[in-house]
């Protein structure tokens, strides 16, 4: 059974840093894509950031570019989302996702989702 457990969500004050992971299991980490997308309330689910199966490429919507960086631990089945320089509009709640092969900025296109985590920042 896969299983993607983010976790390190909270409360900050704008300008402030946080970082989130998930933890995989029951999947061959090392043949999924991972990407970080994100949610609040009557909006869709977009695309934050994503990251090839070798680490060595990372995607970025633009609206965290420069601020937010994407990582993976390949041997520790986990990515990570370091995340400064935080704004208010970057409220929402986290979520980690895993995709065969390729990053896709589609939600749709992701084969296993984790629970999500929130992310508050205070003006």
């Amino acid at each position: 059974q896969v299983q993607l457990v983010e976790s390190g969500g909270g409360l900050v004050q704008a300008g402030g840093s946080l970082r989130v992971s998930c933890a995989s299991s029951g999947l061959t980490f090392i043949s999924y894509a991972m990407a970080w997308f994100r949610q609040t309330p009557g909006k869709e689910r977009e695309f934050v950031a994503g990251i090839s199966w070798t680490g060595g490429n990372q995607y970025y919507a633009d609206s965290v570019k420069g601020r937010f960086t994407i990582s993976r631990d390949n041997a520790k089945m986990t990515q990570y989302l370091q995340m400064n320089s935080l704004k208010p509009e970057d409220t929402a709640v986290y979520y980690c996702a895993a995709r065969w092969e390729r990053v896709d900025p589609s939600p749709q296109n992701y084969d296993y989702w984790g629970q999500g985590t929130q992310v508050t920042v205070s003006s």
